[in-house]
């Protein structure tokens, strides 16, 4: 959550609408408060909610890479509070609720920079 958002994430609205974009490799995401994201599928992939990739403690999440062109083969309904993407890399642990997607298109350009920064990084570490 960021310090100007102070709502729970049981107080964030539902997905209304998801459409899934083969062509521009998109998720895009329209919530009942009007909020609407195009999340790429490297983007939700990297950023899996799974213990594969969160862990289970508070920490950096592990640093996923070589998923460029992953695509997301189906969406699978869980309940009614989210979503299993399952992409054609064989992932298909994550469920994505809808305050996760939310907090995915919120924080988008954020978790991106810092994403990016942290592959720089893993690629100067390994060519010294």
């Amino acid at each position: 959550m960021t310090r100007n958002d102070t709502r729970s994430r049981t107080e964030l609205p539902p997905a209304e609408d998801l459409r899934l974009r083969r062509a521009s490799h998109v998720l895009e995401v329209q919530f009942a408060d009007g909020a609407e994201f195009s999340l790429p599928f490297e983007y939700l992939r990297v950023f899996s909610p799974s213990a594969e990739v969160r862990g289970h403690g508070g920490g950096e999440p592990t640093l996923v890479t070589g998923k460029q062109d992953v695509d997301i083969e189906r969406v699978e309904p869980v309940g009614q509070y989210a979503v299993r993407l399952c992409f054609d890399d064989g992932h298909r642990t994550g469920i994505y609720s809808w305050a996760v997607l939310y907090e995915l298109g919120r924080d988008y350009a954020e978790n991106w920079r810092r994403y990016r920064e942290r592959v720089a990084a893993a690629e100067a570490e390994a060519s010294s």
